[in-house]
């Protein structure tokens, strides 16, 4: 069967219309390219610098950092063994573990202490 209409003439190209559609294609190939880059391979965070609001003096020995984080660290296990004794249940056990884990690291900076100054 014959077609009444015929087929609309393909659009005429022209050197300009050309070059438009070759450049929106390079236009949206580069903005393909940032989208993907910005969620594949993001730049990495950049550090931040540290607070001085609380600041530890750079010239301290090390013992004297031992010996404080010890204290700091048995002051710890006991607040958590204190408001373990308030608890029930789940949440005294909850409490119970952050005290072991405390009292674990009080166990090594203790140890890290011993080296650093030996008992005689």
């Amino acid at each position: 069967m014959d077609k009444l209409i015929p087929d609309p003439p393909p659009p005429p190209t022209t050197p300009l219309g050309d070059a438009m559609r070759a450049d929106d294609l390079v236009k949206n190939r580069e903005a393909i390219k940032r989208a993907l880059d910005f969620y594949l391979c993001p730049e990495p965070a950049k550090p931040h610098p540290p607070s001085t609001l609380f600041m530890v003096v750079p010239n301290v020995d090390t013992e004297s950092l031992l010996a404080h984080a010890c204290e700091s660290l048995a002051s710890a296990s006991a607040m958590a063994s204190n408001f373990a004794g308030e608890l029930s249940g789940f949440q005294r056990s909850t409490a119970l573990a952050i005290q072991q884990i405390v009292m674990l690291a009080e166990l090594a900076v203790n140890r890290a202490l011993d080296r650093v100054d030996p008992r005689t």
